[in-house]
């Protein structure tokens, strides 16, 4: 029985010559197209469109450029000499630094203008006033009332953030000196 297994072993693991085996022209001719299609595809990509920032990013950004032109009228009241408005500038400024650790400011256009200068103007469309404590005042009424509206749909994090602004401007709003 053992001669038996030996000789169909040697059968099974036999080298057999096998025929070669040739392509069709078909064949030939669609693998050429795929190869010569894969050759084109490789080139340079098209650059692709940078990704839309979040319905959260948008309202932050707005915050910041919106506080920036703030600071900016508070800035031009602190130069004429009202001194008392510092604090009131610097707690701003503070809001737009905590803002800015949320969002990256990478686009031109939503970078805004620098918290030295003065804005064109506080609202797009509106002709340029002369900046008072009573603009400062209702400004900042009008901010702090907006901020209750835009905490729905913010992470969690972010509506502490903006109710906490909205609070300090309210508090600003009050606590503005009837006269300098």
């Amino acid at each position: 029985m053992s001669r038996f297994l030996v000789g169909l072993l040697r059968e099974q693991w036999e080298v057999k010559p096998v025929r070669p085996r040739q392509l069709s022209r078909r064949a030939l001719l669609a693998g050429g197209a795929a190869a010569l299609t894969a050759c084109s595809a490789s080139g340079p990509s098209q650059p692709s469109a940078p990704p839309s920032d979040s319905p959260e990013t948008v309202l932050v950004k707005g915050l910041i450029a919106e506080k920036e032109s703030t600071i900016a009228l508070y800035s031009t009241l602190i130069a004429d000499g009202a001194r008392k408005l510092v604090p009131f500038r610097d707690r701003h400024q503070a809001h737009v630094d905590a803002l800015r650790r949320h969002v990256s400011m990478a686009s031109p256009a939503a970078a805004g203008s620098p918290s030295g200068s003065p804005p064109v103007s506080a609202t797009p469309g509106e002709p340029q006033k002369k900046p008072s404590l009573a603009r400062l005042r209702a400004l900042e009424k009008k901010a702090a009332a907006r901020r209750a509206r835009q905490l729905a749909g913010l992470s969690p994090g972010m509506a502490q953030i903006v109710a906490s602004i909205g609070a300090c401007e309210a508090a600003h709003a009050a606590a503005l000196p009837r006269s300098l």
